[in-house]
């Protein structure tokens, strides 16, 4: 993770004097640092996603990739999707989107609704109608997501004009006005360039201007920050927040940095092997952990506050997706692990309103069956 955002980590862990254990129950802990952008979170529900399965044939057997993930977003929100490479976040989002090729890549569901409408049974054309308009999706290299032989007039207007039924002078201007949304100054003068005439930040900022020029309800932004200066990844973030409060569009967030969800996220999903295994509020992931996994990712972060203290790494690797443990699929490498872990997936505990936690550790069944003495710990 870049210094910056783990500086931002730090400060989010010791904003009014929180205490150093990320773990500890304490109800006498700091509170997080408040978000710079002044929006609205409602209850509206703008997507759920329930019992989402992908996977995909290939040559060697088929790549179970994501397993059964649910979760949902509220108008205005910020997710973040977390978990380690290969994880099957990217996955998750192209599926959302629908940007799946089928085959050799299968989808099934009890459910993705945007908006209460099954994205899952959209045929393509149907589909088409949502993509960039409802739903808009910002990929992680701003420069191959850019066509380097058309302008960024031509590439900014194209999709306004056909979704919005604009004339070539309203959708200049439109392109323009989004231009100098995301801060790119002279925006007029900027359109006539081409994508190699900025900079790694401003093709960026261009990336994000034409997820949003059709006004879209949700964005999901797929490592934004991945392929960018460390001096400039901030000031993304920063964007991110300002155009939220000006525009209430809702946010998924996919990322492994942990610097970055604690800069702009709500809520957290942590995936691991296809699967959410803990989903929360900011704070509630950040101090009050429970899967061993989300806490193993906090011991792997560099801390300011703990100059003296190693990093601790997860040892082992994760497991093969061609063929996928029955049990918990973190449970060879949890220090933690008892026998049930790696016969039977545990199902969801829920610790409160908004933090849910797959894991046997927290299950009053386990304990019951430990002093039965029907598993060993």
């Amino acid at each position: 993770m870049t210094r910056p955002l783990a500086d931002e980590l730090t400060r989010t862990r010791l904003e009014d004097g929180a205490e150093s254990d990320p773990f500890a129950h304490d109800a006498k802990r700091g509170k997080i640092a408040k978000p710079k952008r002044k929006r609205t979170v409602t209850d509206e529900k703008i997507l759920e996603v329930q019992d989402l399965h992908v996977t995909f044939r290939t040559y060697g057997g088929t790549v179970q990739a994501v397993r059964g993930v649910t979760f949902d977003l509220f108008k205005g929100e910020t997710l973040a999707i977390v978990g380690e490479s290969g994880c099957g976040k990217s996955v998750t989002s192209n599926a959302i989107m629908g940007l799946i090729q089928q085959p050799p890549g299968k989808i099934t569901s009890k459910g993705v609704r945007f908006k209460s409408k099954d994205l899952t049974k959209l045929s393509k054309k149907e589909m088409r109608k949502i993509q960039g308009v409802d739903i808009s999706m910002i990929f992680q290299d701003p420069m191959t997501a850019l066509n380097p032989t058309l302008t960024i007039g031509e590439q900014l207007t194209e999709g306004v004009k056909q979704h919005k039924n604009l004339s070539g002078a309203e959708a200049k201007k439109r392109a323009v006005e989004m231009l100098d949304l995301v801060g790119i100054p002279n925006p007029e003068e900027r359109l006539k360039q081409y994508p190699h005439q900025f900079s790694g930040g401003m093709r960026q900022r261009i990336v994000i201007a034409i997820a949003l020029i059709c006004e879209p309800e949700l964005l999901i932004a797929d490592e934004p920050t991945t392929a960018l200066d460390v001096t400039i990844q901030a000031q993304i973030l920063d964007l991110f927040e300002e155009i939220q409060a000006k525009t209430g569009v809702s946010i998924i967030l996919i990322t492994h940095d942990l610097g970055v969800v604690a800069k702009i996220a709500d809520r957290i999903a942590v995936m691991y092997a296809g699967k959410v295994v803990e989903t929360g509020t900011k704070r509630e992931i950040f101090y009050t952990a429970n899967h061993p996994y989300t806490r193993g990712l906090l011991n792997s972060v560099p801390r300011l506050d703990l100059k003296e203290e190693e990093l601790v790494p997860i040892d082992g690797t994760p497991p093969d997706l061609f063929s996928p443990p029955a049990g918990c699929p973190f449970a060879p490498r949890c220090p933690f692990a008892m026998e049930v872990c790696a016969r039977v997936y545990p199902e969801p505990t829920h610790l409160s309103a908004t933090q849910k936690v797959d894991c046997w550790l927290q299950d009053e069944r386990a304990k019951k069956l430990i002093q039965d003495g029907a598993f060993a710990h």
